[in-house]
């Protein structure tokens, strides 16, 4: 009976994080703006599809972007500039 509570528990408190992560279908972008050097939104035209967060890579308006898939999520990668680099957040805006 123990064991069940346990792994109720872990449920209850691991459940929140699979339904709250950030997915996007990035695969009919027109055009990306960069918000600061670790930040860029999608746009289809001129309506916002998502803002991605990458901390580890920066940006700038000349930079290189290129899709690996385009569905994309929290921890994802993306390339920038030819080097594949992991999005810690998808936040979808439309």
């Amino acid at each position: 009976m123990r064991k069940i509570g346990i792994v109720l528990s872990l449920t209850i408190l691991l459940f929140p994080a699979f339904v709250w992560a950030g997915c996007a279908d990035l695969g009919r972008f027109t055009n990306w703006v960069l918000e600061t050097s670790h930040t860029i939104v999608f746009y289809i035209g001129e309506t916002p599809l998502a803002r991605l967060e990458i901390p580890n890579c920066e940006m700038n308006p000349l930079s290189s972007i290129r899709l690996i898939k385009s569905y994309v999520c929290d921890s994802d990668e993306i390339m920038v500039g030819g080097v594949a680099c992991r999005m810690i957040t998808v936040e979808v805006l439309y």
